[in-house]
């Protein structure tokens, strides 16, 4: 088939939780079809990624964006009554050529990776849509608003009903929209009452070749600390506020009773907020050329993350790299893994306190509970077996 694949931001390398999900998409749909790819490069490191990713495709089209630009750019939004995250995302050099390119091609289907890129196929009748929302998006506006103070609030509460009533019209001309679990599909029905849409979960997987521990491989960390772990992306203010919590209110308690105890926030770009917590206690890396080590010799993973939800692939990979994970109930919970397979619920100090001490008391029962981990995502999250859920929906059009 000849697919149109619209991605918000340039789907490798996957290091980041959205990437990560939309590079192994790409995979996926180039292995069996001829993929045309619209999508957006925000991070001039990604530059020399462009040949890996373009080799994938029949054709591309990767516009520039200048996230400080767009930010001001997208206050357009106030003034047409829309959401602010569709200027923000708008180019018009994309857009003529998804336009030409379905003209010249003539698409069998489109997939849209995020639902602000369904704004590009609106000239595009007949074609089945296929639309990959992975989270109810719309609704990360609303759980951030009750953090921030006014102005910042009213934004974020607009921003959550323009959205949704973007992502409705979207999901409602879609062949069908998918959604990174179960309780995010129900989460966008109930924000839905009484329209008639087509949806389904399409889950996430982790790559456990890649993923998997190597005994050659060289520790990071100084051969008498006992190393805790978090990564991800650190402008991602879910991130931010996770690791600054952990920080302030949890690793204190951790460290009265293990005073070699050290926090390693690992992950690209960090904010201010997470610069500023580096010390003798809490180390900030930044960008690391390959993570696999700081989660190979974690004593623990961490995932404190008080506002996100569904599947996160950092707990995915920390699993397969077979260390045992102390994450946020939400976490546990999208990921149906149990505490038998290495990964642990918290949802407040105490409990972050109480799961953490287990396992750094008793490193061989961590270390069981790390191949638990491993031995539960190989079984359960496969990238190919989720993402075959996709394919029916294809050979229908």
């Amino acid at each position: 088939m000849k697919i149109l694949y619209l991605v918000h931001r340039l789907p490798y390398p996957p290091n980041k939780g959205d990437k990560v999900r939309s590079y192994h998409l790409l995979k996926h749909l180039a292995a069996r079809h001829e993929v045309h790819l619209g999508s957006f490069l925000d991070d001039p490191d990604d530059e020399q990624h462009l040949p890996r990713v373009r080799e994938l495709c029949a054709g591309s089209h990767i516009a520039r964006l200048n996230p400080r630009s767009a930010k001001l750019l997208s206050l357009r939004g106030l003034l047409s009554g829309e959401a602010l995250s569709l200027p923000y995302y708008r180019d018009a050099g994309l857009q003529a050529w998804v336009d030409e390119t379905a003209a010249c091609v003539g698409f069998d289907a489109v997939v849209v990776f995020s639902g602000v890129m369904a704004q590009y196929t609106r000239g595009l009748k007949g074609v089945k849509t296929l639309v990959d929302f992975v989270d109810v998006d719309s609704a990360k506006w609303r759980d951030y608003a009750p953090e921030h103070a006014w102005p910042m609030s009213w934004l974020y509460r607009r921003e959550f009903a323009k959205l949704l009533g973007f992502e409705q019209r979207v999901a409602d001309g879609a062949a069908c929209s998918f959604f990174v679990t179960d309780n995010e599909v129900a989460l966008f029905r109930e924000l839905s009452p009484g329209q008639d849409l087509r949806l389904a979960a399409l889950g996430n997987g982790v790559d456990a070749d890649f993923f998997t521990p190597d005994p050659s491989r060289a520790s990071p960390f100084a051969a008498d600390e006992l190393a805790l772990v978090f990564t991800g992306a650190m402008d991602y203010w879910p991130n931010v506020d996770a690791v600054t919590w952990f920080a302030s209110d949890i690793l204190p308690a951790l460290r009265e009773r293990f005073p070699a105890l050290r926090f390693h926030i690992v992950g690209r770009s960090p904010a201010p907020a997470v610069q500023a917590l580096a010390g003798e206690h809490v180390n900030v890396t930044g960008t690391v050329p390959d993570v696999r080590p700081y989660l190979q010799h974690a004593a623990a993973v961490v995932a404190p993350l008080r506002l996100a939800r569904g599947i996160q692939n950092k707990v995915l990979e920390a699993m397969a790299m077979a260390r045992p994970v102390v994450a946020a109930g939400s976490c546990v919970r999208a990921i149906t893994a149990s505490a038998q397979a290495g990964l642990q619920p918290a949802e407040d100090v105490a409990a972050y306190v109480d799961r953490l001490s287990a396992l750094l008391a008793d490193r061989a029962a961590a270390d069981a509970a790390g191949r638990s981990a491993r031995s539960f995502v190989l079984g359960a999250y496969s990238w190919e077996a989720h993402l075959a859920g996709l394919d029916h929906h294809l050979e229908a059009a």
